[in-house]
């Protein structure tokens, strides 16, 4: 097989019953990482290593592996020459050398031994049949005799088969009574017979010819591809989802994606609970017209090309998804005949969590905050409702808005909840608005998802997740590390979205703890890290303390962000942190020291002077800018300060030996620092 340096690629399947799809994906990442390890452990790399996955077969190619492992030299050090002969002698007996066989170097005594190389072939046995055995499977199995012993091997179905060649040699391998071999089989239905792979270089091909595409995303590719051009000639438009295709792709080795259509009729049920009903059950894609509307038209995925191109699969799975789709419009009919606020009364029933009551306990709670939120100007109307009629919307929305919980649909389909009770309440009459704020009231769920901006909406997702964070926060149980059972963060995260996106002016503290503003201020500062504001500015802020209005805090850390880029900001910052420093140095405390205000006993000199005049004008300018909201203006004001700062520092000595005089001058420094403090507390800013 030619010499020590010769480069051969190394094929591995293990082959079984179905491998679950949700599994697949994770195993190939398993697989690889695995393998590496065992080949590192000799001391091998391969130079590219490919994983394939299929309903029946997990492969993995890996290239570039030499013949046999380099041989190795090690190395222990012992005594020193000099040494005295009992530390020789033990030394000797430990490595099992004579005196004549160790190497001196530096009069220090080594021993070196020579550990040869050895067969790849040897090497990839053993870490074929280490990769088995330690297989992380979500979920496994035993089967067979054997597995009457907790010894046998487990894997995720039962292993049928396994090909592991190292170029054109057959590597043996002997699993719980499965033998290596370079043998597979092909499609279950197409290629059932056995089928002789040369070496990893024809792998790929040889299953190709007998129906059986080994690329995963190959396949998903050729699914997602076909399904599209299928809606097209039908004049339709494929709902896009990616996780449907790698789930189909999961499920053949032979994709053939094939239109059918149902009953229009059923197109009376809501879109959402079709496409779901599609999906879930059956792993259906589903089409649009070229209005935008849902069509009576699904894309099912064999795994078989059928002699009739598909028409009995086809009609097989239409009469499948009417009889799934029948129940859907039970569901969905049944519930239509009970009013909401009937639904809304069993929720007395459910707990919501044993420390805080009952989910209708919730529903109260969140009411009242959403009533409170209009009523106090927080969320005002921009159609000109008054807000007595939006409050009442309000309160009546989140009463109505968790009332789906107990519906036959949402029993069936959890993530429907919210949506179904919008159908419901409109449906039943209720005014767009209030339907709205029960479709839309867990919005936004996480990142990227739409923000309300309907008032009513506003008003009960808002108040929904406060109620959440406050009273879990309030019974002690909070996220930590990595835990958050209750999704806290998110609804943090929400309430974040909702007020900023809304441009919403009231203080957090009317309606949170301490503990939970804080929690607020973490959240904001992950939220705002990822949008490109630098947390140390969220921090200078922050500092100052009082400010729990999210609009107006936000609105300052931009300036400031702006402020610091600039040279007048980069320098008033370098003096501000001087005299900040001179200040920690000689103990003066926040408050600004009675010199201030005292009559100087003094003549200030020329730099003093002029930085006195500065603050002055600035103080009053940076507070004035500041309660009217201008940042900016704030900014510029303290922009001033630079130049006089900067002359101070080069031509006033601060520690002057007059007392009077240093006492003046540390109260001057204290004054730049509280000046400074109207906008951030730029000891937070790095740099």
């Amino acid at each position: 097989m030619g010499g020590v340096n010769h480069m051969t690629d190394f094929l591995l399947e293990l082959r079984s019953e179905e491998i679950p799809a949700r599994m697949q994906a994770r195993a190939r990442e398993d697989l690889a990482r695995l393998f590496a390890a065992e080949l590192a452990r000799a001391g091998l790399t391969a130079s590219e290593t490919v994983t394939y996955a299929t309903p029946r077969r997990l492969a993995l190619i890996a290239r570039g592996l030499p013949e046999a492992t380099a041989a190795v030299s090690e190395e222990i050090k012992g005594p020193r020459a000099s040494a005295p002969p009992q530390a020789l002698e033990g030394f000797l007996r430990k490595t099992g050398l004579t005196r004549e066989q160790l190497t001196e170097r530096d009069g220090v005594l080594y021993a070196i031994s020579e550990k040869p190389g050895r067969a790849t072939a040897e090497v990839l046995a053993e870490a074929v049949a280490a990769v088995i055995r330690g297989f992380p499977w979500p979920k496994s199995m035993r089967w067979g005799a054997e597995s009457r012993s907790t010894e046998s091997l487990r894997w995720v179905r039962p292993l049928h088969g396994i090909i592991a060649l190292f170029g054109e040699q057959v590597v043996p391998v002997s699993v719980a009574g499965v033998e290596s071999g370079a043998a597979t089989r092909g499609h279950r239905f197409h290629h059932p017979g056995a089928i002789t792979i040369g070496s990893a270089a024809d792998y790929v091909e040889k299953l190709r010819a007998c129906h059986v595409i080994v690329d995963q995303d190959e396949r998903a590719a050729l699914i997602r591809e076909r399904a599209a051009a299928l809606a097209a000639e039908a004049g339709l438009v494929l709902v896009e989802d990616e996780g449907l295709v790698a789930e189909n792709a999961g499920l053949t080795e032979w994709p053939v994606p094939l239109l059918g259509r149902f009953d229009p009729a059923f197109l009376d049920v809501p879109p959402e609970v079709i496409q779901l009903t599609a999906r879930v059950n059956q792993k259906y894609f589903v089409c649009r017209d070229a209005d935008g509307r849902l069509a009576n038209a699904f894309v099912c995925t064999a795994n078989i090309a059928a002699s009739d191109g598909g028409a009995k699969i086809v009609d097989g799975n239409r009469k499948v998804l009417a009889a799934r789709l029948s129940d859907a419009r039970f569901f969905y009919e049944t519930d239509l005949k009970v009013p909401l606020e009937q639904q809304a009364a069993k929720l007395e029933k459910i707990v919501f969590h044993e420390k805080l009551g009952t989910v209708t306990d919730k529903v109260e709670r969140v009411a009242r905050l959403a009533r409170w939120l209009v009523e106090e100007g927080v969320i005002l109307s921009a159609r000109g409702e008054d807000l007595a009629s939006l409050a009442d919307m309000a309160g009546r929305a989140a009463r109505l808005a968790k009332a789906d919980l107990v519906t036959g649909m949402v029993g069936e389909f959890p993530e429907l909840q919210g949506l179904m009770g919008g159908y419901y309440a409109a449906a039943q009459g209720e005014p767009a608005a209030v339907a709205e704020a029960v479709r839309d009231h867990y919005k936004p769920v996480g990142q990227g998802d739409d923000v309300p901006t309907a008032p009513v909406t506003v008003a009960v997702s808002l108040a929904d997740k406060l109620d959440s964070i406050t009273q879990f926060f309030a019974a002690d149980l909070r996220p930590s590390g990595s835990k958050d059972p209750f999704a806290l963060r998110r609804s943090a995260l929400g309430v974040i979205a909702l007020i900023l996106d809304n441009g919403l002016r009231f203080p957090l503290s009317q309606v949170a703890s301490r503990d939970v503003l804080d929690f607020f201020a973490d959240r904001l500062k992950v939220q705002q890290r990822e949008a490109g504001v630098r947390h140390d500015l969220i921090d200078a802020v922050f500092a100052l303390g009082g400010e729990n209005d999210l609009v107006r805090l936000l609105a300052r850390v931009r300036a400031l962000q702006s402020f610091v880029g600039t040279e007048d900001g980069a320098n008033l910052l370098a003096g501000y942190k001087r005299a900040a420093n001179i200040l920690k140095k000689e103990g003066v405390g926040d408050a600004v020291p009675a010199p201030l205000h005292a009559p100087l006993s003094y003549t200030p000199e020329k730099d003093e002077a002029a930085l006195i005049a500065a603050l002055d004008s600035a103080e009053p300018a940076a507070a004035d800018a500041v309660a009217r909201e201008d940042f900016e203006g704030a900014m510029a004001a303290l922009a001033t300060l630079r130049a006089p700062i900067d002359a101070f520092f080069d031509h006033v000595t601060v520690n002057d030996p007059d007392p009077a005089k240093r006492a003046a001058r540390l109260a001057l420094l204290a004054r730049v620092r509280a000046a400074v403090h109207t906008v951030a507390d730029f000891a937070k800013i790095e740099g």
